[in-house]
């Protein structure tokens, strides 16, 4: 397949996305001098460095540059390293993460497996010699000692390089699984959104961490078919219905003191989140295996002992949301919760949001008020489609920090708030620094421009008002009725009408070549209300394709679709969409891209799938009707078969390459010709250049072979 250098698929693989060289990762100094971040040198660079802008100056300065601290050699990633990148869906290179003191005056970051440091207000950076290769090194919060992870083992090093030492080494599994110490578990990393596994006390004499033991978990193997003389790859993996992995926590002191912390483990298996400051006790959720029901618990640490503050039960299923549970400054209790059928920010007993807001996130929780990040919620006078502000929040009520419609976040500490900013009109991410409110400076991008702008009209489409981003070629100005490319996501934790520019990007692509694209959140994909996310319990498969089909129905009223010819794609939760579009309403989908898709829901993990259907085998019929196989083939296929191209990288780990290989032999039982696309080393992310590139351009050779003639 012939490439052009400056194409759209090739500038898009490049970049990855256009990401390259845009800032991100900030933290803010509490004295408000300083601002970290992480930016590669070029849109094209994926090697991070680490950056400190000097405020209120605004002037830039490098901290550490990875080139320079490797003396040019190429970085090698230890396994536990790639798998932490592919759990964070992380394709950058270089420093892809750091920690600071308390007082934003040193940083540590591994890279190649070794451990850096940098003194930020100094700028200079150097290497510390200690065991590795090296996982997620933390400085206490008065900078005198680092913690990192090395072999599985809890380690503490004196930050000037003095008395490495292991607070907790890994001990003989009974089987053939690991222990290990300050590392996240499969579930918690990939599902729950707790990538760490250790957390320094306020005066960094203790940490809390955790002990991982997966000798309970089912043993996977991940072969390389295109390399027959490598060794599979042994994965605990905890499908669905099977034993998750042991985890238990510890206080460690740096006087060797080793305490347990105690809580039900049997009734609340999952610890979700884990919190400790000056203003509180050690707070930990936990959460039962249904999740339905969670604790919030303060530790004793000189005991271990735990003590409940809140409980909350749900019917459907208890959500994780970032920056929560926490203490604010007085020592309440800060949360997010469902409730009288919104989401709202609670502080101690009371709600200080309403339905007109639906919280996204805590950002940051100062002595005066509570920065938080929402969309609108269902009681909010416009719908505000694709739209996450950033809000002040405290009892006197609600002020938006962001003004320009567009999908904000924000960082902050003390008078000092990093706004980030992605708008409908101007690409990629646009940083200021604010002072009191006001702007200070801003954080420059090298990321490229993609030299277009979208052509989208944010809508909502059928009785159920679907939020819809409809997107048609640039250059159409007639009313003929254009194939359509539904391009969704479509599930729980993928919101994909988004007002912003660059999110849009691939669908006016796929627009530009003859298709109107429609992309629909139905129910199930977050941003709307709690009702709307929890619609999808035991019903999945239906609720998902119905809204679909509603969707696409309702905008055809509106814009020229020719429903005689409908193709859809999607990768992950969108590619079992696509392939339950093709397969349960061939009467509306007439050809499917189906990447990387979940078939038999048996074979997903845990705190996901059981989040959504229970337990398999509890509830084996409504596994059943939500897959696309079972052990007897399809499930509820209907007539006519429409073509299907299906993708899947073999060295995926997350949705395993079984699942396609299941389908396809399913679909060959049922006499369906199909096409399928393996990716050899490629995992659930495709961030080598020439597949990513090359993906796109198949699937529209796919799409333009596969759709009826115009007027069939």
């Amino acid at each position: 397949m012939t490439t052009e250098s400056d194409s759209f698929p090739r500038r898009h693989a490049r970049t990855q996305r256009f990401t390259l060289g845009a800032p991100r990762a900030f933290t803010v100094a509490p004295d408000a001098s300083r601002v970290a971040f992480l930016r590669s040198g070029s849109g094209t660079d994926r090697a991070n460095s680490l950056w400190v802008m000097d405020l209120p100056e605004g002037a830039e300065r490098l901290a550490a540059d990875p080139g320079t601290l490797l003396g040019g050699t190429a970085e090698e990633l230890s396994a536990e390293e790639r798998a932490r990148r592919e759990r964070s869906r992380e394709g950058g290179a270089g420093i892809v993460g750091y920690a600071t003191d308390s007082a934003l005056e040193l940083a540590s970051f591994a890279l190649s497996g070794r451990l850096f440091t940098a003194e930020l207000r100094a700028g200079t950076a150097r290497e510390l010699r200690v065991p590795g290769p090296v996982i997620d090194p933390r400085p206490s919060p008065d900078g005198t000692h680092i913690a990192y992870v090395a072999q599985g083992a809890l380690r503490v090093v004196g930050a000037e390089g003095e008395g490495d030492r292991a607070l907790a080494e890994p001990e003989p599994a009974d089987g053939p699984g690991r222990v290990t110490y300050g590392l996240a578990e499969f579930v918690a990393a990939e599902e729950m959104g707790r990538s760490r596994g250790f957390w320094w006390a306020p005066d960094g004499r203790r940490l809390l961490v955790a002990r991982v033991d997966d000798t309970p978990v089912e043993r996977w193997w991940i072969a390389d078919p295109a390399h027959p003389e490598r060794e599979p790859r042994n994965v605990a993996y905890p499908a669905a219905g099977t034993a998750n992995a042991d985890v238990r926590l510890f206080v460690l002191g740096l006087d060797g003191e080793r305490t347990e912390v105690a809580w039900d483990r049997s009734r609340y298996p999952y610890l979700a989140r884990v919190h400790w400051s000056a203003a509180g006790a050690p707070l930990l959720l936990v959460q039962a295996r249904d999740q339905r029901s969670q604790l919030f618990l303060a530790v004793d640490p000189d005991t271990g002992a735990t003590r409940m503050v809140h409980a909350d039960e749900d019917p459907s299923w208890l959500e994780l949301f970032a920056g929560v549970p926490c203490w604010s400054p007085s020592g309440q209790l800060v949360r997010i919760a469902d409730e009288g059928g919104a989401r709202v920010l609670t502080v101690g007993e009371r709600p200080l949001t309403s339905a007109q807001l639906h919280v996204r996130a805590v950002l940051d929780v100062g002595a005066d008020d509570v920065l938080i990040s929402a969309s609108a919620g269902a009681e909010a006078q416009e719908p505000e489609i694709g739209q996450v502000h950033v809000y002040r929040v405290n009892e006197l009520g609600l002020e938006r920090v962001s003004q320009d419609p567009g999908v904000h976040s924000a960082v902050r500490a003390g008078a000092v708030t990093v706004l980030m900013s992605a708008t409908p009109d101007t690409p990629g991410l646009r940083v200021q620094v604010l002072h009191d409110g006001k702007p200070a400076a801003t954080v420059r991008s090298y990321a490229e421009n993609p030299g277009f702008s979208p052509r989208v009209t944010l809508t909502q489409g059928g009785a159920r008002r679907i939020p819809c981003a409809v997107l048609m070629p640039r250059d159409y100005h007639g009313d003929t009725p254009l194939p359509v490319l539904m391009d969704p996501y479509g599930g729980p934790h993928g919101q994909r009408v988004v007002a912003a520019h660059n999110a849009h990007l691939t669908s006016q692509w796929f627009a530009d070549q003859g298709f109107a694209v429609v992309v629909a959140d139905g129910r199930g994909t977050p941003g709307h209300s709690p009702a709307w996310e929890k619609a999808v319990r035991d019903e999945l498969a239906a609720v998902v394709l119905q809204d679909q089909v509603d969707a696409l129905q309702a905008l055809a009223g509106e814009f020229p679709l020719d429903l005689g010819r409908v193709a859809i794609r999607g990768w992950s939760f969108g590619g079992y969409l696509a392939a339950l579009a093709v397969l349960r309403r061939p009467d509306v989908f007439h050809a499917a891209v189906v990447g990387a898709p979940v078939t038999d829901l048996r074979l997903y993990d845990t705190h996901y799938q059981e989040r959504y259907l229970g337990l398999p085998g509890e509830q084996p019929e409504v596994y059943r009707r939500n897959s696309l196989i079972d052990d007897a083939g399809l499930v509820g296929p209907a007539e006519p078969h429409r073509p299907m191209m299906i993708i899947h990288g073999l060295a995926d780990d997350n949705v395993v390459v079984a699942h396609s290989l299941r389908l396809s032999s399913a679909l060959l039982a049922a006499g369906r010709p199909h096409e399928v696309l393996p990716l050899s080393g490629v995992t659930h992310m495709t961030p080598q250049e020439t597949v990513a590139e090359n993906l796109l351009r198949l699937q529209l050779d796919f799409l333009r072979r596969s759709l009826p003639p115009q007027g069939n």
